[in-house]
């Protein structure tokens, strides 16, 4: 079997299968138990194969697992950027094709470093196929999206989460399906023991490492399940107006904070600023209103979170956040001289944006430190630590009306629920249609509403204090760990290659 595997297409043909495969370890289907199972043949097929057949087998893996991993990237371009089918078909196959080439670079990283054979093979594995989720997370901003560690949130692996990151449980089902092979088809016993002991411990690893503050924070959020289509025009401002004042006066009054989804109000903030104050009208005194909205300064335009703070003797604070990481044609469009009016996907509403700056502070309101991400934000692990150190609830607010009923915000939520568990903070999530939820500091939902329906999520949340392990160091120990792993695997590959 191993021969045949090896017989070039059917190698790539078998790669492109665990890459789809792979989807299914992600919300929906949360098979997470699959994600070494797969690591397994996909660390057999690159065994014994020369660099470029390594590097058909990571780029064939690549393309499978972003053709139906990330394949709601169709919806988007055809539903919402009056693109023909055919079309959107062909740049949802570029996507992938394109994304693809992080595996290749990871497999030929594998190639070329490991020492053939070695007991320390399986960590070289593990150590290439971290370093280049990270370069993935990094490189033009970043697509940090279906990293095989997402799916652990619930996982014999979450524990790990407070310590290392997302990045630390991706190594470890990496090396978890190396060590599977060694056991399975080399017949390595020795492969047991490391095995064993990285779920073993994973199953006893608390999850949480701070505990919340006793008192009770009345929260509500709110999802006004407006079309996309017509947000933006006279009919759908008003409309987007009205949905939520009303379920702010109906439901959310008693609450301490309010917070609504990313650009709630289609406008900007001069001309939103009317609606905001009579919602506040209608809240609890010295409450606060959490919202998304488009800023302007200096000329540029700003995708932004501000909270509003009233002040039980009257008065208002406002502070405000940017968000920082665009999205790709979504919120900018790369080599926009060439591409902006070329497709009507590239001239969408919101696509002329200017980011934010790094380091900013977390947003005040009811006395508490919010942590905040706008949308696609809250797939970076390491930008949602920022603002965790100096923060004690995180709040993310999202549109992902753009991406309908397909599997792409279920992803978006899982990814979410991760960033609570590495930073073990309550975080509040509110979107325009789904998943608003309200998430615990071991990852878990606590509550939510039912998608594409409008409706108001009244829970009580806590304050958390303290720094779990990632939220002090992020993901820099497991990114030098893999560093030196690559670089041991460099030196015996030297030395092995010298002595022939």
């Amino acid at each position: 079997m191993s021969s045949i595997l090896h017989r070039g297409w059917l190698a790539a043909l078998a790669a492109l299968a665990l890459g789809a495969l792979t989807t299914l370890t992600f919300a929906p289907f949360e098979l997470w138990w699959l994600g070494p199972l797969i690591c397994a043949p996909l660390y057999g097929l690159l065994q014994g194969t020369r660099l470029r057949r390594g590097m058909l087998i990571g780029w064939s893996y690549g393309v499978g697992l972003f053709g139906a991993g990330a394949s709601w990237v169709y919806v988007s371009i055809h539903d919402y950027g009056y693109t023909s089918m055919p079309l959107a078909a062909v740049l949802t196959l570029l996507f992938a094709l394109g994304l693809a080439l992080f595996y290749l670079i990871s497999a030929a990283f594998y190639r070329l470093l490991s020492p053939r054979p070695s007991v320390i093979e399986p960590l070289i594995f593990a150590a290439a196929w971290t370093l280049g989720e990270v370069f993935r997370g990094w490189f033009l901003t970043g697509f940090p999206w279906l990293y095989l560690g997402s799916a652990h949130v619930e996982s014999l692996l979450a524990g790990f989460a407070p310590i290392g990151g997302v990045y630390l449980i991706s190594f470890l089902v990496a090396l978890s399906g190396a060590l599977l092979w060694h056991l399975a088809v080399r017949r390595r016993v020795f492969a047991l023991v490391p095995l064993a002991a990285i779920w073993l411990a994973g199953s006893v690893l608390p999850t949480q490492w701070l505990s919340p503050d006793p008192r009770p924070i009345p929260v509500a959020l709110v999802q006004g399940d407006l079309p996309q289509l017509t947000k933006w025009s006279p009919e759908g401002q008003r409309t987007a107006v009205n949905t939520y004042l009303r379920l702010t006066r109906e439901q959310a009054g008693e609450a301490e904070l309010v917070i609504w989804p990313e650009t709630a109000l289609p406008m900007f903030e001069e001309q939103a600023m009317p609606f905001y104050q009579l919602a506040q009208a209608n809240m609890r005194p010295g409450s606060s209103l959490i919202t998304g909205v488009l800023t302007r300064s200096n000329g540029l335009f700003h995708n932004s979170m501000i909270a509003l703070d009233q002040h039980m003797e009257g008065g208002m604070t406002r502070s405000e956040y940017q968000k920082h990481r665009l999205v790709p044609f979504g919120e900018y469009v790369p080599l926009e001289g060439l591409l902006r009016g070329l497709l009507a996907f590239f001239d969408m509403p919101t696509s002329h944006m200017s980011p934010g700056p790094a380091g900013q502070q977390p947003l005040r309101a009811d006395g508490l430190r919010l942590g905040a991400a706008i949308c696609y934000e809250i797939v970076y692990p390491d930008l949602v630590r920022d603002q965790a150190r100096h923060s004690n609830i995180l709040v993310t607010i999202s549109n992902d009306t753009w991406f309908g009923r397909s599997i792409g915000p279920l992803q978006h939520m899982q990814m979410a629920q991760m960033r609570a568990l590495e930073n073990n903070r309550y975080l509040l999530r509110a979107t325009s249609n789904g998943l608003t939820a309200v998430v615990g500091p071991d990852g878990r939902i606590l509550a939510q509403i039912a998608r594409f329906e409008p409706g108001v999520l009244n829970f009580e949340a806590h304050a958390v204090e303290g720094l779990t392990p990632f939220t002090r160091t992020g993901s820099l120990p497991i990114v030098l760990v893999s560093i030196a792993l690559v670089a041991v695997g460099a030196l015996l590959s030297r030395r092995r290659g010298a002595s022939r």
